[in-house]
């Protein structure tokens, strides 16, 4: 990929700025649609990295849309007809946002993220061991990590202000916050959707061993998926062929980065340490592999 394609902060002077995120820009477009650019940016520990891994906003809208199409029978996504061409006038930028930036529907989100877990790791595992629970939900004695769940869990988690971590969440918080048709709504195609793609995955090579959602309701109040599907960033891919009981497998995502960042006496607070070009390299691979495998589109 061409350096001069790297983004780390878009600048788009024709629309409003709503916010950024971690990786996200967020522009208004109007009343009923909101343009969103995915960056380069890394985070980890929930600290944005002041290097950026070159492709990894394409890499990831790229994914996003194959996983929107293919649940799209499932429920609906906020993806709209219009492109990049249709709302901004400056030809340069619509060059640098072509591939990575998404016209969408200006849904009201949920305040809610919907994680689902397949695989015994990360904070589950860690759960596990204290507890001989997930996120309140009895596991049988004696799984060892990265082991696969006896069945698909649904272990959400209540949005924190930015700079702040998630709080997991039983089901009957997420009652109380969006009512029990609707809970019972997410949490079910949550699953649905974890499921087929895991199936599909595993015939590619790749393990999905959690991933997390997002929803919004449109002025009907009918839920839509949002923000990204199944990315390396929303969830943990682990190769087959990598693949042990017992040990956290390798993975296709950041963990290049995080292993790095084991070796620094670093605090895990804001700023992050510059990073090296192998890793980021390295890291740009990993995506890129993902996405191969999973939909045969490369960057």
């Amino acid at each position: 990929m061409n350096t001069a394609d790297v983004l780390f902060e878009s600048s788009i002077h024709e629309l409003p700025l709503i916010g950024r995120g971690k990786v996200r820009d967020i522009y208004s477009v109007d009343d009923d649609h909101l343009l969103i650019v995915t960056s380069d940016r890394l985070s980890a520990y929930d600290v944005v990295m002041p290097d950026p891994v070159p492709g990894k906003g394409a890499i990831l809208t790229k994914i996003s849309l194959f996983w929107f199409r293919m649940m799209s029978d499932i429920i609906d996504n906020q993806l709209t007809d219009l492109t990049v061409r249709d709302v901004i006038r400056d030809p340069e930028l619509q060059h640098q946002l072509e591939d990575r930036a998404l016209i969408v529907k200006r849904l009201k989100p949920l305040p809610i993220e919907a994680v689902v877990r397949g695989y015994l790791i990360g904070s589950g595992w860690n759960d596990y061991q204290q507890t001989g629970q997930v996120c309140g939900i009895d596991l049988p004695p004696g799984l060892q990590q990265a082991e696969k769940l006896p069945r698909t869990l649904f272990t959400p988690a209540y949005k924190a202000e930015a700079g702040e971590h998630d709080e997991n969440i039983s089901f009957e918080k997420v009652v109380e916050l969006v009512g029990e048709s609707l809970a019972t709504r997410v949490r079910d195609v949550s699953i649905q959707i974890y499921e087929r793609a895991a199936a599909y995955a595993l015939e590619r090579g790749i393990i999905i061993a959690d991933t997390k959602f997002e929803f919004g309701l449109d002025e009907q109040g009918r839920l839509h998926i949002i923000d990204e599907v199944l990315t390396p960033d929303s969830s943990r891919f682990w190769p087959v062929d990598g693949y042990k009981v017992g040990i956290s497998p390798p993975s296709f995502d950041k963990q290049f980065v995080r292993d790095y960042l084991e070796t620094l006496d670093w605090d895990k607070t804001a700023p992050g340490p510059e990073l090296p070009g192998e890793i980021l390299e390295k890291t740009a691979e990993k995506y890129n592999e993902a996405l191969q495998r999973m939909t045969q589109v490369q960057v």
